[in-house]
């Protein structure tokens, strides 16, 4: 039985589509099990790990795995053994939100049908790993901050000195800038800080732990956004965690902060982590998402530019809070 194909000119880069093979075994539901073993023999597949029930008008009835096939009675028919609700994609699904379908489901290929049902084909369990394994190099490449992915990434490693410090500069120097304004801050807050220089012991705990927060939701986002939640979603769930986590950090935080003795320092620190965790995770959702509207790459500098202004807003919220507090 005689397959569609999901191109017709249109361009299916980095979707389902461009993975589909359409020689596969393929069979209307009344065939029996012995007469589509005996059929198959001979014959060269592209994919042979499931076979595929369409009906009359081709449309995908189920599938049946080639171990299920191989272990039926030869009586029954393959529409019997079918799986008549598995899995399917269309055409124009990006790869990655097709592999995880697949993963998900627990199954070794993806059927792909047109909206009105249609088979086109299978992506065999091969190029579905690909696909994993392609994405995933990717998605760690976005999280370092510099490249958008594994192939950028190997030719940055041989790529000759002047071009690896023009790529690195730019946002170099945006932390650097971040250096110097960090120490105007804490220079603006120069007094206190000397009236009290126990203020001093719990700044860097504070930043880092803003950076920590920020980094993780960072990760979140990019793997979820990846395999297609919505950016609504992940804002909302994202935010409620971020206060969650600061209110934990916060109150984990405020017996060790007592044993210095000063209560209005401890509460300083408890107060400021739970600020500065809170607002990390909006930041780390924000950034790459203005970096996109205004043209520039967010995978290549989300990573740097969270860093310096998750560390300026903790900063300015330690010492703030401390105005406030320890007065």
């Amino acid at each position: 039985m005689t397959v569609g194909t999901p191109t017709g000119g249109a361009d299916f880069t980095g979707t389902a589509a461009e993975h589909v093979v359409t020689e596969v075994p393929t069979f209307g539901p009344e065939v029996r099990a012995g007469d589509a073993r005996t059929r198959m023999l001979g014959r060269r597949f592209d994919c042979a790990c499931d076979i595929v029930v369409v009906d009359e008008r081709g449309r995908l009835h189920g599938l049946v795995s080639i171990e299920q096939l191989l272990a039926a009675d030869d009586a029954v028919t393959v529409g019997e053994l079918a799986d008549h609700d598995p899995p399917t994609v269309t055409p124009g699904v990006d790869q990655e939100i097709a592999a995880w379908r697949a993963v998900q489901h627990a199954e070794s290929s993806l059927a792909m049908v047109d909206p009105d049902g249609r088979f086109h084909g299978l992506i065999p369990p091969q190029r579905l790993l690909r696909v994993l394994l392609e994405e995933h190099d990717e998605d760690m490449a976005r999280l370092g901050g510099y490249l958008k992915g594994s192939a950028t990434a190997r030719t940055a490693a041989e790529e000759p000195v002047r071009r690896r410090f023009a790529h690195r500069m730019p946002w170099l120097l945006l932390g650097l800038l971040g250096v110097m304004l960090s120490a105007g801050i804490v220079g603006s807050f120069e007094e206190q800080l000397a009236a009290n220089v126990t203020l001093a012991f719990f700044l860097p705990g504070v930043v880092y732990m803003a950076d920590a927060v920020g980094t993780q939701t960072e990760a979140v986002v990019v793997r979820g956004l990846s395999v297609g939640v919505s950016i609504r979603r992940l804002v909302r769930g994202e935010a409620i965690t971020g206060l969650i986590i600061g209110a934990a950090m916060a109150a984990t935080f405020l017996p060790f902060a007592l044993l210095y003795g000063d209560a209005h320092v401890a509460l300083t620190a408890s107060v400021s982590l739970f600020g500065a965790c809170s607002v990390a995770s909006v930041l780390a959702m924000a950034l790459p998402w203005l970096l996109n509207r205004l043209g520039q790459d967010p995978a290549f500098g989300s990573g740097p530019l969270a860093t310096v202004v998750q560390d300026l807003v903790s900063i300015a919220v330690y010492l703030l809070t401390s105005l406030i507090i320890v007065g």
